[in-house]
């Protein structure tokens, strides 16, 4: 019987009628004769609701406290989600960090998890359960509650998805995929098919709000077969691998106010790119204020603070119209 990691984030079950939509895609998959585990965040914005009356508290709260205190978010969740698959007819258990045997260094608030012990997943698993594990959090050697930072539940579901050896990690949000920029953003973008992890890598660490960059890695470094789609339908979502597909741009994105990245194997080598990039700043009398060019990313700083116009048209001028600008190459 395979193993298959699902892990729903903060907007997909910020609410009880979200809740019932979790349950249902994970029955599916679990009548589908699979074992499931299924990784969950905070309920909506749990965790920024608990920083807040922290900091009301403490003008700077201690970082051990803060772990015990962020960890409560996942484990709500957590018990929900159990709760209410049980009440459908499922056997299912929630289990925190610790009790699913995740261990992590000591840095608190940003720790990294060093191994995953799974008796209690395993033993969980054998008995046909459905398991529940907080995202975001595991233990350290002297028994203090840790947190993985920010997208720590995409780090959770990956790490245990190597650890499992499972047939596949869905990582669901209410976007169905990796797309050629932020669509709340950029008007026309289009969905893409596959993205290697080397890209998404750089997607991930240049600001995309799609999945942690250290999870990618795992995934690359474990072979974890990883794909990202949507909990609120059935669209194909996005499936990340190994393979690097033929060169070009797959992605833009804007990270902080004045940096944009433009995402794609092969990049660095078609001049075209990096001259459409400058025509566009020229023209929109932005100045630059470095470039960083590796294998699969182009990111340009700029002094000033960049509109999405602008993100928006580099979109339509690197993606729409690439075959204009690289013709003569």
């Amino acid at each position: 019987m395979d193993t298959i990691v699902i892990k729903f984030g903060g907007s997909s079950v910020a609410d009880n009628e979200k809740l019932q939509t979790v349950a249902s895609k994970t029955i599916k998959l679990y009548e589908g004769n699979n074992n499931v585990v299924v990784v969950v965040s905070a309920q909506g914005k749990t965790t920024d609701k608990l920083i807040k009356e922290a900091e009301e508290l403490s003008l700077k709260p201690n970082k051990r406290e803060m772990d015990a205190l962020l960890s409560v978010g996942e484990q709500i969740t957590a018990a929900k989600l159990a709760i209410l698959l049980n009440y459908l007819g499922y056997e299912a258990i929630s289990l925190t960090g610790w009790q699913a045997g995740i261990h992590t260094n000591e840095e608190a608030q940003n720790a990294k998890i060093e191994y995953i012990d799974l008796e209690r997943i395993n033993k969980e698993l054998e008995n046909r359960k459905i398991v529940v594990v907080t995202g975001f959090q595991g233990i350290d050697d002297n028994g203090n509650i840790t947190t993985l930072g920010r997208g720590g539940s995409d780090t959770t579901a990956v790490a245990l998805a190597a650890e499992l050896k499972a047939k596949q990690c869905y990582i669901y949000s209410d976007v169905d995929g990796i797309y050629t920029a932020d669509p709340r953003k950029v008007s026309n973008t289009e969905k893409l098919e596959n993205i290697s992890y080397e890209e998404m890598y750089s997607l991930s660490s240049e600001g995309a709000k799609v999945l942690h960059d250290r999870c990618v890695e795992i995934g690359e470094r474990y072979n974890v077969p990883i794909i990202t789609g949507s909990t609120f339908n059935e669209n194909p979502g996005t499936v990340m691998t190994h393979k690097l597909e033929a060169s070009g741009v797959k992605s833009i994105v804007k990270k902080d106010v004045s940096r944009i990245s433009v995402i794609g194997y092969g990049i660095s080598s078609k001049d075209g790119i990096l001259n459409k990039i400058l025509e566009i700043a020229n023209k929109n009398c932005l100045e630059i204020f470095n470039i960083d060019i590796s294998r699969t990313k182009i990111s340009v700083v700029f002094k000033e603070m960049v509109k999405d116009e602008i993100l928006e048209e580099m979109h339509n001028e690197l993606i729409k119209n690439e075959k204009t600008y690289l013709k003569n190459e």
